[in-house]
């Protein structure tokens, strides 16, 4: 092929939208494309794939070419895709992916299922190994949805749609949100490539890597015990729409990256505790350090509670636990407790620390005083609370290693974390936990 051929066909691919969006995530004149003239039957490859920064950290990324076919999935797509996932596993750089296509080159047949299988298992081996994102700009129906699905973090932007259902039912970005599988929802393709190109910053390249770090800012001005903590201007929000009795963020503290857990109070529900287990096991599987905010009475369902304490004590991350408010039964033996593997536990002043409901405890631990009319009551058992299931109390029987006001919280944490850095546990020789 001649020269100017050559330059027609790189003409041609980098006036496509599928180009301009993975340009757009890159560091300028940082993106190498690879397999640039693949070919699908008569045009080119229904993908752009290569690799590049973001800040400078390397990445390899695909983008879904709508202006080729639709960018429908064929086996030469599937190729590309498998190439860019066995590149990243052997250099240790994160994969993103732009999906926006109307399904797959059906005349291709067993082919075209063979292709999508190859690109799956290649995305399973990378699962923990280096970080992947998923963000649909457009339509990701059947098989795609399924490998876009597999990623650790889903951004979608408002208008896509994201189902195994080709049909597009139950596909929305609002219900994928509801459901725990849309990590984060922006309202156009513009703010969907900006989210996708600030999370890589909070993230490892690999997980023998640790996370960019970044300069100290002070906190926010504020009494929220999370943004009065960490950094400011740090906290990068995810599932907010999914399981809204517990939060989990990204954040920095003292300028490196933590997972944050925090529990609302009351008790957990099941899907707010899939969400936190889902984070716990991420952020371990990438030696992300995990602080858990912990005010929960407890959990909806014997199952979750289960999977919410595995995915904590088998995590072997450093893991900081801050009570501020109440710690009761199971939420403190699975978010907090000393016994589930937790580092450091620090408490506020004014935290509780009880095995049953504060109610429950003082009907049988101090029935005479809770001897009063039902209005009475609820006072009753806040004040023996305060005077028999406080912090000092756990503190005074080792289940609290620290008492700290919560001006004092963000030195504390910061000192607790550089003391930590180092930590080392050896596991047992098993192939995973099935828990």
């Amino acid at each position: 092929m001649s020269i100017e051929k050559i330059n027609q066909a790189k003409a041609e691919i980098a006036s496509t939208s599928a180009y301009k969006t993975i340009t757009e995530f890159f560091d300028a004149d940082s993106f190498t494309e690879i397999d640039a003239f693949a070919k699908s039957g008569e045009g080119f490859a229904e993908v752009v794939a290569g690799f590049g920064t973001v800040e400078g950290m390397p990445v390899y990324a695909f983008a879904q070419n709508s202006d080729i076919c639709g960018g429908a999935m064929s086996k030469a797509q599937a190729a590309k895709l498998k190439k860019i996932y066995d590149l990243a596993l052997k250099t240790g750089a994160p994969v993103v992916g732009f999906y926006d296509s109307v399904g797959g080159r059906l005349m291709q047949g067993n082919e075209l299922l063979a292709g999508c299988g190859q690109v799956l298992n290649s995305a399973a081996a990378v699962s923990g190994a280096v970080p992947q994102i998923s963000v649909v700009l457009g339509t990701c129906l059947g098989t795609n949805a399924l490998n876009a699905a597999s990623a650790d973090f889903v951004i979608m932007s408002e208008k896509a749609q994201l189902s195994l259902d080709v049909t597009g039912e139950n596909a929305s970005a609002e219900y994928n949100a509801e459901h725990g599988i849309a990590s984060v929802v922006a309202k156009d393709s513009a703010e969907a490539v900006a989210k996708a190109k600030e999370l890589v910053l909070y993230l490892p390249s690999n997980n023998l890597n640790t996370a960019p770090e970044s300069f100290e800012e002070e906190p926010a001005d504020c009494d929220c015990i999370v943004g009065s903590t960490v950094d400011g201007g740090s906290v990068y929000k995810l599932f907010d729409n999914y399981g809204k009795d517990a939060k989990v963020r990204l954040a920095r503290l003292g300028g490196s990256v933590v997972g944050i857990v925090k529990t609302n109070g009351g008790v957990l529900s099941c899907s707010a505790t899939t969400k936190i287990a889902k984070f716990v096991r991420f952020c371990d599987a990438f030696s992300l350090p995990i602080l858990t905010f912990v005010d929960c009475k407890g959990f909806e369902s014997i199952k979750s509670a289960a999977k919410a304490a595995s995915a904590y004590a088998e995590a072997t991350t450093v893991k900081i636990s801050v009570v501020y408010g109440q710690a009761v039964g199971s939420g403190y033996i699975a978010l907090a407790g000393t016994g589930a593997n937790a580092d450091m536990v620090y408490a506020l002043p004014q935290a509780v620390i009880s095995p049953v409901n504060v109610e429950a405890a003082a009907f049988i631990l101090a029935a005479d005083a809770m001897n009063v009319p039902v209005a009475e009551q609820k006072a009753v058992a806040e004040k023996f609370a305060a005077e028999n299931l406080s912090a000092f109390n756990a503190a005074q029987n080792g289940y609290v290693d620290g008492i700290v006001e919560q001006q004092d919280l963000r030195k504390a944490l910061i000192s607790a974390l550089d003391m930590l850095a180092g930590k080392r546990v050896p596991t047992v020789a098993k192939k995973h936990s099935t828990i």
